[in-house]
């Protein structure tokens, strides 16, 4: 662990599922790196580990990459002064494949013979080292242990004439998720996987083109929202306009149905559906499929507050805050000392007791993954002296590992994985425990139902249907097999 680490209460910090990564990028704006900034501002919740902007000023890039939140390194007049130009893109990055480190922040960027090139993904390309070991036999030399690497070293070796042809050859090799962002000296691409699984989203400010993981990125800047980037797209940004192509053949989409759980910003819409409004759904949907006399709804904060709100209006029970967020304590808290240290979960949330006490307690968060939060959060309200403590979780139980762009524990540490409700019951110490159906789950965000020959979604973390081969993880039940495949290769 570096002095860069975040340090955190021992299963604290990873009984969740991380985000995944948060990609923007302008076109054609004097102020490209400062507005490229607060669209990552925005984007801070996919990823708080690192960030990067490179920018194009019309015969230089600029290259900055910092460990650390956006507020804490790009918003210092220093940085954004050497970050010239009217083109830039940036990333904001929790690490899934490669680790952390300096050296795996993204953008990438290199001089390539036709000039410079950088790129920041979001997903996971579940054949990179499999590709990898092929392009380090025939010469290539890596620099990080990212899957995105890949995309840059597709795009140096490939023989096609021009950029889109170069670009169209690389991304056609990718498997897995990738919603990507790249800068060349002249044009600024999107890109989406054929299914869809990541989101990236068009946009426009006062005519200046925008590539950004989620609208409320678009909204922080005051851009209009011009559509979704869709499956299987290439979009290419100049100073002439915009143009579409279409590398990869016709999919069904499977966009990643957790996004309205519990990635995206409530604010955001995602695939023309508003994510606050999904979560309500959601919330109405497990209040009808797991009943339960009560006499308040508390949310776990934040990431259950929606979906508590329409548990308390289909409910027809009292929406409370029993549980209160205290938002300075993040990744990067250092406690001064063991005694602190096993405070856990009490560093960032508090029992309101008056609101608590003498109460039977709904309490709805978005998941469980290992467990080990959910108990303490229970323990935590029993103490305060409430009467009961039920639990509700606004998605089916959680199986299965995501190789997609969400770090996750491995599948034998998911507590679902192991354990049946009542089990899991037991285990967190509630009077009762209810999950939100698959099915229930495609009524919320607007389908009748998971139609198991062709999921309208990918679901895998769910019901463990990977819509893609995962050819760098076969044999292997190891979301860090990736990392470990990298650092093997080196």
């Amino acid at each position: 662990m570096t002095a860069h680490e975040p340090i955190v209460p021992a299963g604290e910090a990873d009984d969740h599922f991380h985000d995944e990564c948060g990609v923007f990028g302008i076109f054609g704006r004097a102020d490209a790196a400062a507005i490229t900034t607060l669209g990552l501002h925005a984007l801070q919740h996919r990823g708080q580990e690192a960030a990067g902007i490179v920018s194009f000023d019309g015969s230089q890039f600029h290259v900055e990459r910092h460990i650390g939140l956006i507020g804490d390194t790009f918003t210092k007049p220093a940085v954004l002064d050497r970050l010239k130009g009217n083109r830039a893109i940036g990333h904001t990055r929790y690490s899934t494949t490669g680790g952390a480190g300096l050296r795996n922040v993204q953008p990438f960027f290199a001089e390539l013979a036709d000039g410079g090139l950088a790129i920041a993904h979001n997903g996971n390309i579940t054949n990179a080292m499999t590709v990898q070991r092929k392009l380090q036999r025939e010469g290539s030399i890596f620099s990080s242990t990212s899957d995105t690497e890949t995309v840059l070293h597709l795009v140096a070796t490939s023989k096609e004439r021009d950029t889109i042809g170069r670009f169209t050859e690389a991304v056609r090799q990718l498997e897995g998720a990738f919603s990507l962002v790249a800068l060349t000296s002249k044009k600024m691409i999107g890109c989406r996987d054929a299914l869809g699984i990541r989101p990236l989203v068009l946009g426009d400010l006062d005519g200046s083109y925008i590539l950004a993981s989620e609208t409320c990125a678009l909204d922080i800047i005051g851009a209009r929202f011009v559509r979704e980037v869709r499956p299987g797209e290439m979009v290419v940004v100049t100073e002439k306009g915009i143009e579409s192509h279409f590398p990869f053949e016709p999919a069904r989409p499977r966009f990643c149905i957790f996004e309205y759980v519990y990635f995206a910003r409530p604010d955001s819409s995602v695939e023309g559906r508003n994510v606050y409004d999904v979560r309500k759904a959601i919330g109405a949907e497990l209040a009808r499929e797991n009943p339960v006399e009560a006499d308040i709804v508390v949310p776990v904060p934040d990431s259950g507050t929606p979906a508590a709100i329409g548990f308390a209006q289909a409910a027809g029970l009292p929406f409370e805050l029993g549980i209160i967020r205290n938002h300075y304590v993040g990744r990067t808290f250092i406690q001064p000392s063991e005694s602190i240290r096993h405070m856990g979960v009490r560093l960032k949330h508090n029992a309101n007791r008056r609101t608590l006490e003498g109460k039977r307690v709904v309490l709805v968060d978005d998941s469980i993954v290992r467990g080990t939060t959910s108990q303490k959060i229970v323990q935590m309200v029993r103490d305060a002296g409430a009467a009961e403590v039920h639990m509700r979780i606004a998605s089916p139980p959680t199986r299965a590992s995501c190789f997609y762009g969400v770090d996750t524990p491995e599948t034998a540490k998911l507590l679902a994985s192991r354990m049946s409700v009542s089990e899991m019951a037991d285990f967190i110490r509630v009077n009762s425990l209810g999950f939100l159906s698959i099915d229930g789950l495609y009524r919320a965000v607007g389908e009748a139902a998971r139609d198991n020959e062709a999921p309208q979604f990918c679901d895998a973390c769910f019901t463990r249907d990977y819509p893609t081969r995962l050819a760098d993880l076969e044999g292997a039940d190891n979301v860090r097999s990736l990392s470990l495949l990298a650092a093997g290769s080196q």
